[in-house]
């Protein structure tokens, strides 16, 4: 009897690309079966660079999620799309996420000029079908991505829902090449979770403050305490006027508190133990363009990558 012959292993690198809610960060928490970017329906939710590790039999994909692409403002925001244009850079695929909902020049069909500047192969993915009334409405945006780059492959998804996302995961298998498992099984992010736990409050604010703050908002771990079966994190809510520190504490300081409950909770979900939570709101001015600030910010990125 003749031996079956073992399939090849394929790895690669993937980037995912797009504006600003375009749903960067649902997508790479779908196709990794795990939270690790934080969602909101805000612009500029994602800041940095996101990894997730997808390990599957006879292959592993390494995603990267992004800032969504924007004409830079201040320092932040040009940290951001210099994020953005480093990410494109050395990759094996590129995905351009684009909201199915929006016409082809409010999807971002104008930063286009991102893709070309890297002789990566790309494909498009039109995300949130699951918003059309009838899906012939994605004809005259095909047929705009189609003119404008030479995508080797156009998707409809809902990274919301799932719709689509298997044949997604089907179509950038297909174009990984031959190559090693460079993680662990159990590996899933680069990110440490003293940075994790940071983005999981600032999630929380951007969902419960409305419009009033979201882009003014930035979470610093000012002390990290770890036993084998607790943990105490004390950390500071940056804003940059102070007429939003008391939007986010609240009448009474309701709404801090109830940011601090909902991100206890998952945070404990990620450490998988009980966790003490101390939240304080502080006002540091015009943050967004304070290079010694966002220094502080980067350096919580600075650690070895988390389990499973």
């Amino acid at each position: 009897m003749a031996r079956q012959r073992r399939p090849k292993h394929v790895s690669g690198f993937v980037t995912i690309l797009g504006r600003p809610n375009a749903g960067k960060s649902t997508l790479l928490n779908r196709l990794a079966g795990s939270k690790l970017a934080i969602v909101a329906d805000k612009p500029q939710t994602t800041r940095d660079a996101i990894q997730a590790v997808l390990t599957l039999p006879h292959a592993q994909i390494v995603f990267l999620d992004t800032p969504g692409v924007h004409e830079p403002r201040n320092l932040l925001n040009q940290k951001m799309m210099e994020t953005v244009r480093a990410s494109t850079r050395e990759q094996d695929l590129l995905i351009w996420l684009a909201d199915a909902s929006l016409p082809f020049e409010e999807s971002g069909g104008e930063h286009l000029k991102l893709l070309s500047e890297e002789s990566i192969p790309a494909i498009v993915v039109l995300n949130k079908i699951d918003l059309l009334r009838k899906k012939a409405d994605l004809i005259p945006l095909l047929d705009a991505y189609g003119k404008a780059y030479p995508f080797e492959a156009f998707v409809p998804v809902s990274a919301a829902t799932g719709e689509g996302v298997d044949q997604l995961l089907m179509e950038i298998l297909k174009r990984m090449p031959t190559g090693p498992q460079y993680y662990p099984p159990d590996y899933l992010t680069d990110q440490p979770m003293r940075f994790l736990a940071a983005e999981l409050v600032r999630e929380q604010v951007l969902l419960a403050t409305g419009q009033e703050v979201p882009h003014a908002v930035a979470v610093l771990i000012e002390k990290w305490d770890e036993s084998p079966g607790r943990a105490h994190i004390v950390a500071a809510i940056h804003v940059e006027r102070e007429g939003q520190k008391p939007i986010v504490i609240g009448k009474g300081g309701a709404m801090l508190k109830a940011i601090g409950t909902a991100a206890r909770k998952q945070i404990e979900d990620r450490l998988r133990k009980k966790v003490f939570l101390e939240l304080f709101v502080k006002v540091k001015r015009e943050w967004r363009s304070r290079a010694d600030f966002l220094r502080e910010l980067e350096s919580q990125k600075i650690s070895s990558g988390i389990e499973s």
